[in-house]
């Protein structure tokens, strides 16, 4: 039984001693009632211990919880608060890039052939639009949330409308996420896009109450001329890049130097004594082309309209001031448009002058006569037997017109450009020194013209098999690129004195600082008497035609016209006819050289080529100021009597 059913039991059951009245022993006070030896506590003591106890538990819990939380606190103010501050400042600061205007590209005459004009980048801020603007220290209300889920299909519509396509097409954009997962504060929507349609983005954007579009400058390059240089020029790719020509040689000195914005900003703009970080972009060098863009657009129409007639597959021209290595026109056929590089083919983006090697044919008798001139093994009237064909190799040379033995002048080999006669007098020169010309001339190497895929060409050694060196005098056995046999030439007629080709003229920097280009290589490479009398020659090909001398000025030229060789069957298959012409003759300023690839309706290069070399000749001579001759062309022996 309980003590407290002892304490309730107050009645003796029968037979029981009753305990005395006063309920105490003689000289004891009473404690209480006691059960088997033991003093029994009454209710109320017991009740109070137990809240006492209770009291200092709670008391105890309540400590620790303010242990606990003081400790959080000296955490979270006194170690994580620099932490915690810098997360917070990250999601208020705002960073890209500042881009900088590429530079400018004009010809001779300040024409202006590749530009920027004003356009934006479109970019938008993911973790803006989840919560359409509302600071992330805010907790938002429930219309608020609503309109935030609503936020990326809205902003996605809006870019979908003004920049094309689906709204599907910009959810990337809007919902993209950083590495770690997180919405990210910077995506990319569009480059180049115009300052107008932005400005339509921005007016849908406040008329609904979205947030999180942004855009900063991207311009956009154009290249008024179009089609004219457009394979020297080239084009940039989407990413603002130089993709093709000049433009990709020169991409990094034409981009500049991106600069970068960083500041602090709320949903209501920027802070005003916020972080505010500006490193100033740096626009890029603009440059001075030697091209003039005028003769460039003549010399691609006269260029067309030879391969028309010609039903030619494609051509080139070149066209050189001699004295200083500047190329005029630099025409490569078929061609594009620098403004519509996408819808070009690779055929038509091929700079064909510095690409394309080939055979040149006739046109290089007239460096094989300015070697031998200038060792002074032969001169203009030296005697050559030329029989009806020569043995070479184990098989034969012959001319393009069958003929007996012919008595000829050295000039007369070239005039009726023998190619019997080119293999005898080079058999006259060691090979050795042979190959040395060809290197002097600038053949076997890029002439160094700071454009994209120039070829080398190739020329041979100097321990080369004797029915070479015959090849080699006439125009086969090597191979050159246009410009190479064109600078070749110049060299050769421009008193002996080489400049290698070069289409840069001047250069400033962004702030319009003179920047420093390189020069043009200059050397000697005959002497100057053997210059005058390759000249003499080379006027004996034009006064002794009826169809070549040009109105006013005296001229020189040379015919070529080379078996093409087939890559596909690696043997000679189709022509390269060509046509190099240069006055006035007597003290040489221009040059223009011609050449058609694979013509079907003629193909020697007296028919398929000169006419345009022809033309461009009489346009370019005057537009140069250059004063008309004043002594009538002359006509030297071109035969001789045995």
């Amino acid at each position: 039984m309980s003590d407290s059913r002892h304490l309730m039991d107050s009645n003796p059951r029968p037979g029981s001693a009753r305990p005395p009245a006063s309920g105490r022993g003689p000289g004891r006070a009473q404690s209480g009632p006691r059960r088997g030896g033991r003093e029994v506590i009454s209710r109320p003591a017991f009740e109070m211990a137990s809240q006492r106890g209770r009291l200092t538990i709670l008391m105890a819990v309540f400590l620790v919880l303010a242990v606990g939380l003081a400790s959080r606190a000296m955490q979270l103010q006194a170690i994580e608060a620099p932490t915690y501050a810098a997360s917070a400042a990250a999601r208020m600061k705002y960073t890209y890039d500042l881009q900088p205007n590429r530079g400018q590209l004009t010809d001779r005459n300040g024409t202006v052939m590749a530009q920027t004009q004003p356009a934006v980048l479109v970019f938008v801020d993911p973790r803006m639009i989840s919560r359409n603007g509302v600071d992330e220290r805010v907790t938002m209300t429930g219309e608020q949330r609503e309109k935030a889920a609503a936020a990326p299909k809205a902003v996605a519509k809006i870019l979908a409308t003004r920049l094309g396509g689906q709204p599907e097409d910009y959810r990337k954009a809007v919902t993209a996420t950083d590495a770690k997962g997180n919405l990210s504060r910077y995506s990319v929507v569009r480059h180049h896009v115009d300052s107008y349609i932005f400005d339509l983005i921005k007016r849908d954007m406040k008329k609904g109450g979205w947030y999180g579009v942004f855009s900063s400058n991207d311009p956009i390059r154009t290249y008024p001329s179009g089609q004219v240089a457009s394979n020297v020029v080239g084009f940039v790719n989407a990413e603002g890049k130089g993709a093709a020509g000049f433009e990709y040689a020169h991409n990094k000195q034409l981009a500049g130097v991106p600069g970068k914005e960083s500041y602090e900003a709320s949903t209501w703009g920027r802070i005003p004594l916020g972080s505010n970080t500006l490193v100033p972009a740096v626009d890029g060098t603009s440059y001075t082309l030697t091209i003039d863009a005028q003769l460039q657009f003549m010399a691609q129409q006269a260029l067309d309209t030879a391969l028309k007639n010609a039903k030619a597959k494609s051509g080139e021209v070149v066209m050189m001031d001699v004295t200083n290595g500047e190329v005029l026109a630099m025409a490569s056929m078929p061609t594009f448009d620098s403004n519509k590089p996408g819808k070009a083919k690779e055929n038509q983006t091929r700079n064909r002058v510095i690409q394309d090697a080939y055979e040149p044919g006739s046109v290089q008798k007239v460096l094989t006569m300015a070697a031998l001139i200038d060792r002074g093994t032969i001169t203009p009237d030296s005697h050559v037997v030329v029989p009806p064909a020569l043995s070479s190799g184990g098989g034969k040379i012959t001319d393009a017109e069958p003929h007996g033995t012919e008595y000829l002048t050295a000039r007369g080999v070239l005039v009726h450009s023998s190619n019997i006669g080119a293999a005898l007098v080079a058999r006259k020169m060691d090979k050795s020194t042979m190959v040395s010309y060809l290197k002097a001339f600038g053949l076997g190497a890029p002439t160094g013209i700071g454009l994209p895929g120039e070829a080398s060409g190739q020329i041979p050694k100097p321990n080369m098999p004797d029915y070479t060196r015959d090849q080699i005098a006439f125009g086969q056995g090597l191979s050159v690129t246009a410009l190479q046999e064109a600078a070749a030439v110049a060299g050769v007629v421009n008193g002996g004195v080489y400049h290698s080709p070069t289409i840069l003229r001047s250069a400033v920097d962004g702030h319009g600082e003179p920047v420093e280009i390189p020069e043009a290589t200059t050397r000697r490479v005959i002497s100057q008497q053997a210059s005058e009398q390759v000249r003499d020659i080379m006027e004996n090909v034009v006064s002794t035609a009826k169809d070549r001398p040009i109105p006013d000025y005296r001229m020189g030229g040379k015919t070529g016209t080379a078996q093409r060789i087939d890559p596909a069957c690696r043997c000679y298959r189709g022509y390269i006819s060509s046509f190099v012409a240069v006055a006035p003759i007597e003290k040489p300023r221009i040059l223009t050289y011609v050449a058609i690839n694979q013509p079907s309706n003629g193909h020697t290069g007296a028919v398929v080529a000169k006419p345009a070399a022809r033309q461009l000749m009489s346009v370019a001579l005057p537009r140069y100021g250059v004063q008309p001759s004043t002594d009538k062309a002359r006509k030297e022996p071109l035969e001789y009597q045995p």
